[in-house]
Formats: structure tokens, C-alpha cells, sequence
């Protein structure tokens, strides 16, 4: 299973914003029953967040996409862990080579070296 960590994060973040825009709509619109103003209240939400989940969905900017797998080999050091595994970021493409799982310890390890290497994640 891909999982781009920051397209995640920021679609949580996105999610309970939502929250006190679709609630302003209701205390607005308090005096039609609770179905119309919860389908008006997301009549109003839609077009607002379908602009900001695009961006999330398709931004250029957070390309850093990572894969998660359970029970995995670490590569480094043997450990049947979680393993992790950057596939790519802005100046880093590990798209068509052969997996290379790391647990938590190893994987921040390797990406630190990435980062001194200069590649943004």
C-alpha cells in the first residue's frame, strides 16, 4: 500500500477544518429542519474543500511519497519489523528499483543521509 505521508496529514488537517465552516452553516441556517441545512451546509462546504483536496491530491510540492509494510526484513540490519520505504521526493526517484524496506531505527538513519546528500523529503 502506498502512503504519501504528507498528502495524509494534510487531508486529516483538512478534514477537521471542515468542521467549524460546515457549523457556522448550520447555526445559520438553525431555522430549517436538520436535513435541509446538513445537505445546504454541505452544498456550501463541497466547492470550497473540492479546491483544497485537489491540491492535496495533485500538488507537485508533496511528492515525498512513502510505502509502508508490515512484517518486513529490515534491509540494513535483519529486524522483522514495520518496514519503510521513500519511493520519491522532489529530487529523488526510487520508482522502478527493487524494494529496500528499513525499520523505524534504519529508515530515520537512511533519511538523514538523504538529507545531507541534498535531497528533500
Amino acid at each position: 500500500m502506498k502512503i504519501n505521508l504528507k498528502q495524509y496529514l494534510l487531508y486529516l488537517i483538512r478534514w477537521q477544518l471542515s468542521t467549524p465552516i460546515l457549523a457556522a452553516a448550520l447555526v445559520v441556517l438553525k431555522s430549517t429542519n436538520k436535513l435541509t441545512s446538513t445537505v445546504i451546509a454541505n452544498f456550501i462546504g463541497g466547492p470550497i474543500f473540492f479546491w483544497i483536496d485537489k491540491f492535496i491530491f495533485t500538488s507537485k510540492t508533496l511528492l515525498a511519497q512513502w510505502e509502508v509494510e508490515e512484517n518486513i526484513k529490515c534491509f540494513n540490519c535483519g529486524k522483522i519489523a514495520r518496514g519503510y520505504r521513500l519511493v520519491k521526493a522532489a529530487n529523488y526517484d526510487k520508482t522502478k528499483s527493487q524494494p529496500q524496506f528499513r525499520c523505524e531505527i534504519c529508515s530515520k538513519a537512511k533519511t538523514g543521509k538523504l538529507r545531507q546528500a541534498g535531497v528533500k523529503i
